[in-house]
């Protein structure tokens, strides 16, 4: 019974083991996109300011401010030499209204006023150092 016992623990062991490896070892970037800093990996969709360019296009970027690769970081100053964040546009878009309402009281004074922010969402097709 204690054999049992303790195949199960070690396959325990090893499964905690290899899920934390997965968890560290994937590669990531941090990347200047349009004045926003954004934390990036392969594969992932984000939503950055509205940029220049065709749905479907690919697109380079190399204000690559630290790139990570598991254990190798590598950290720029200001940019990472030779890096560079691959991506697609996937679709242009707005984001959702904002109303901009402002008054003074006693005055009369009233102004309303809505704003939608465009938005591009693209998508990380690869990091390379």
């Amino acid at each position: 019974m204690e054999k049992y016992r303790r195949l199960a623990f070690d396959w325990e062991i090893k499964f905690l083991y290899l899920h934390l490896i997965k968890k560290y070892i994937t590669m990531y970037a941090i990347v200047n996109i349009a004045g926003q800093q954004f934390k990036v990996a392969k594969d992932q969709q984000i939503f950055v300011h509205r940029l220049q360019g065709e749905e479907g296009a690919s697109i380079e970027f190399d204000n690559v401010l630290l790139a990570a690769n598991g254990s190798d970081i590598k950290v720029g100053a200001p940019a990472v030499q030779g890096a560079k964040v691959s991506a697609k546009i996937v679709s242009h878009l707005k984001g959702d209204k904002v109303i901009v309402f402002k008054k003074k009281r006693r005055k009369g004074y009233k102004k309303k006023n809505g704003h939608r922010q465009q938005f591009t969402k693209i998508e990380i097709t690869g990091i390379s150092l």
